[in-house]
């Protein structure tokens, strides 16, 4: 008996899910769906390696800037006697 109602219940909430997918292609996304395609193996390596460089900038921008913060700054407001 209680093996039957969690089965209905699964059936219940895969029906659910099947129905909110069917209208899902079809609601503000669905053209942009339709238009989707896998890309080929050239356009993933040329995404992936243009996403890879924009991280090493930002990165890279993040590090200078901690370096600015943590050695440059105070060496020049040490040396200069800017906060005096």
């Amino acid at each position: 008996m209680q093996n039957s109602k969690l089965i209905d219940r699964a059936w219940k909430l895969q029906h659910r899910i099947e129905v909110w997918a069917k209208h899902f292609g079809k609601g503000k996304y669905g053209r942009i769906l339709k238009m989707a395609r896998k890309p080929t193996e050239e356009e993933f390596y040329k995404t992936a390696k243009i996403t890879f460089l924009g991280i090493m900038i930002i990165g890279f921008l993040g590090f200078v800037i901690y370096i600015i913060r943590e050695v440059v700054a105070p060496w020049i407001l040490s040396n200069f006697h800017i906060l005096e």
